[in-house]
C-alpha cells in the first residue's frame, strides 16, 4: 500500500512540474500526463492487475467527458445531426475499415479473422484528445467540429459490432445471430431505462435533491447517475461512455443541464488526466527501440492513409477547407482501439509482437494529435486559404454574441431584465437558485439559466468575452468575488458592471481589476441629495 502511495505522489509530482514546463511552451496538458505515465511505467515495475485497475478508474475520464457532450446534444441536436453522425461516421469506419484490412491481409500478411480486427480497429479515431482540445479550443461547434464530433459518435457506436466480432471470431458456440438477437435486445433495455427514466424520473429526482438546497449532496446525486447510467451500459454488453452519452442526452433538456455541466468539469478533467496517464503506460520502450523502424513506416502509413480517405470521402460533401480540417482532426487511432486489441489478444486472435507494434504506433498517433489540432487553421491555410467572406464560425445555436449577461436573478436583476426586454436588446440571466428560476420560468422568463456563475466554465460557455457586458447583481459577498474572479481572467476589454452594497466590497472588487463598481448605498445618497438640492423633496 505505501509503495503505491509512492508511486502515485511521484506521478503527480512528475505531472504537474511537467505540465507547467509544457504550459508556457504552449504544448497541451495531455501531452505531459502522457510523458509522466511513460516515465512512472520506466521507473516502477506494475503488475498486470494493478495496470488493469488503474485502466478501470481512468476510463471514467472518458465516461465523464462524454457525459458533458451528451448535456449538448438533445435527441432534437442529434436529429439536426444526423448526416454528420450516421452518413460521414459510417463511410469513414466502413471504408477505412476495409482498406486497412485489406493492407493488413496485404503487405502484413495476416489471415483474415486478424486482418479484419486490425483493419477496423484503426479506423477508430481518440474521441478523449479530439473533444478535449476543441473543447479548449472553443471549437466543438465550429463546422469540422460538428462533423469530427459526429464521426466520432458514430466510431463509438461502432466499437460495440466490432468487440462482438472479436467474440465471435474467438468463440466456438455462440451463433452470429444469437449475438445479435442478444445485443439487440439489449441496446432496447438500456434505451428503455435511460431515456424513459430520464423523461419521467430524472427531473422530479433533481427537484427532490435540490430542496435540501446542498450543494454536496446534487453534486452527489450527479455522480450516481452517471455511474449508473455507465454500469448499466456496461452490463448490458456496451461501453461505459456509450451509457454516459445516453445520460446526458436524456439530462439535456433540463434546467439542470448547466448546473450539472459546470459542477462536473473537475472530476472529468481528473480522470481525464488519469486516463492519459495509463495511455502513456502502455508505451514498451523496449518494444519501441525493437519494432521502432516497422512502428515508424506504420504510424506514418497509417496517419496519410486514413487522412487522405477522410478527406476524399468528405470532400464530395462539404467544402474543401472544412474536409481537411475535419481529416486533420480524426486522422489518429484512438483509444477504444486499445481495448479492441486487448480483447483479441486475451482470444488469442493477435500475438505478442503485433500486439505490441499497434499499442505504440495508436499512443503516438494520440501523442502527434494535440499539436496538429492547435495548428490546424495554419496547416488547412497551406492547401486551401480561408476565404475572408466565408470564414468558419461558430453555429450560432446557443453561442451568443453582442449580449449582456445578467448574474443573479433578484430584484435588480428582474429590473435590468425588463428594461432591456423593453428596449429589445439580447440578454442572458444566470441564476443559482432553482426555485427562483422555476418562479422566473412560469412568469414568461425565457432567457434565464440554471448555472451557477461563479464557475468560469458557465462563463465561457456564455461568450462572456464577446458579449456588451457582464453585470452582477447577487447579494453574496463570497459568491460575488468568486464571479468577479472569473470575469477578470477574460478579455480585459469585457465591460463588467458590479452592484455592491458598502465600501468595503467596493474597495475589495476594485482590486481584481473590474471596471465598474457601483455601491448601492452611494448612489441611493447621491440620488437623494440630487433630489434635495433641486427642490423636489415634499415639505
Amino acid at each position: 500500500m505505501e509503495h503505491i502511495l509512492v508511486i502515485f505522489i511521484i506521478t503527480i509530482a512528475i505531472a504537474t512540474i511537467l505540465n507547467v514546463f509544457l504550459k508556457k511552451l504552449d504544448i497541451p496538458t495531455v501531452i505531459g500526463y502522457i510523458l509522466s505515465g511513460l516515465a512512472i511505467s520506466t521507473m516502477f515495475h506494475f503488475a498486470q492487475d494493478s495496470k488493469e485497475m488503474l485502466s478501470h478508474l481512468a476510463e471514467f475520464g472518458i465516461v465523464f467527458l462524454m457525459f458533458t457532450i451528451g448535456l449538448e446534444f438533445s435527441m432534437t441536436h442529434l436529429k439536426s445531426m444526423k448526416k454528420e453522425v450516421f452518413v460521414y461516421g459510417g463511410l469513414e469506419v466502413i471504408l477505412s475499415g476495409l482498406l486497412f484490412t485489406a493492407l493488413s491481409s496485404w503487405i502484413l500478411e495476416l489471415e483474415m479473422k486478424t486482418a479484419i480486427i486490425v483493419g477496423f480497429a484503426l479506423s477508430l479515431s481518440s474521441t478523449a484528445i479530439v473533444l478535449k482540445i476543441l473543447n479548449e479550443n472553443k471549437e466543438i461547434r465550429s463546422n469540422y467540429g460538428r462533423i469530427a464530433l459526429g464521426i466520432l459518435l458514430f466510431q463509438d457506436l461502432a466499437v460495440i459490432p466490432i468487440l462482438l466480432m472479436i467474440s465471435f471470431f474467438g468463440s466456438q458456440t455462440d451463433s452470429l445471430g444469437v449475438l445479435l438477437f442478444e445485443t439487440f435486445v439489449s441496446a432496447l433495455v438500456v434505451f428503455f431505462i435511460i431515456f424513459v427514466g430520464g423523461k419521467y424520473f430524472i427531473e422530479r429526482f433533481f427537484d427532490w435533491i435540490t430542496s435540501t438546497d446542498s450543494e454536496e449532496i446534487f453534486l452527489g446525486a450527479v455522480i450516481l447517475g452517471v455511474v449508473s447510467a455507465s454500469v448499466l451500459a456496461e452490463y448490458f454488453g456496451f461501453s461505459y461512455s456509450l451509457g454516459a452519452f445516453l445520460a446526458g442526452m436524456a439530462l439535456s433538456e433540463t434546467k439542470y443541464r448547466y448546473r450539472i455541466e459546470a459542477d462536473l468539469v473537475p472530476f472529468r478533467d481528473i480522470l481525464l488526466g488519469v486516463f492519459f496517464v495509463t495511455i502513456g503506460m502502455q508505451i514498451n520502450l523496449e518494444s519501441f527501440i525493437t519494432y521502432g523502424d516497422i512502428i515508424l513506416m506504420l504510424l506514418v502509413g497509417v496517419l496519410l492513409l486514413k487522412g487522405l480517405l477522410i478527406f476524399v470521402m468528405l470532400q464530395f460533401f462539404i467544402p474543401k477547407r472544412t474536409a481537411l480540417k475535419s481529416a486533420l482532426a480524426l486522422f489518429q487511432v484512438g483509444e477504444f482501439a486499445l481495448a479492441v486489441f486487448a480483447l483479441a489478444y486475451s482470444q488469442s486472435l493477435i500475438d505478442e509482437k503485433l500486439n505490441q507494434i499497434m499499442i505504440i504506433t495508436i499512443v503516438v498517433s494520440m501523442i502527434i494529435t494535440p499539436f496538429v489540432l492547435r495548428n490546424i487553421s495554419k496547416l488547412a491555410n497551406i492547401f486551401f486559404k480561408e476565404p475572408v467572406d466565408l470564414e468558419e464560425h461558430a453555429l450560432i445555436g446557443e453561442r451568443y454574441r453582442n449580449h449582456i449577461v445578467i448574474c443573479g436573478y433578484g430584484p435588480v436583476g428582474k429590473i435590468l431584465a425588463k428594461k432591456f426586454r423593453e428596449q429589445q436588446l439580447l440578454y442572458v440571466i444566470l441564476e443559482h437558485n432553482v426555485k427562483v428560476v422555476d418562479k422566473a420560468i412560469e412568469e414568461g422568463e425565457k432567457a434565464i439559466f440554471l448555472a451557477n456563475a461563479a464557475q468560469k466554465m458557465v462563463l465561457e460557455h456564455f461568450n462572456v468575452d464577446e458579449s456588451i457586458a457582464i453585470i452582477v447583481t447577487i447579494e453574496n459577498a463570497i459568491q460575488m468575488q468568486l464571479i468577479c474572479e472569473n470575469i477578470v481572467t477574460f478579455n480585459r476589454q469585457v465591460n463588467s458592471i458590479v452592484k455592491v452594497v458598502n465600501t468595503q466590497e467596493k474597495e475589495m472588487i476594485e482590486s481584481l481589476g473590474i471596471n465598474h463598481v457601483l455601491n448601492g448605498k452611494e448612489l441611493i445618497a447621491d440620488r437623494l441629495l440630487q433630489e434635495a438640492l433641486e427642490c423636489r423633496l415634499e415639505q
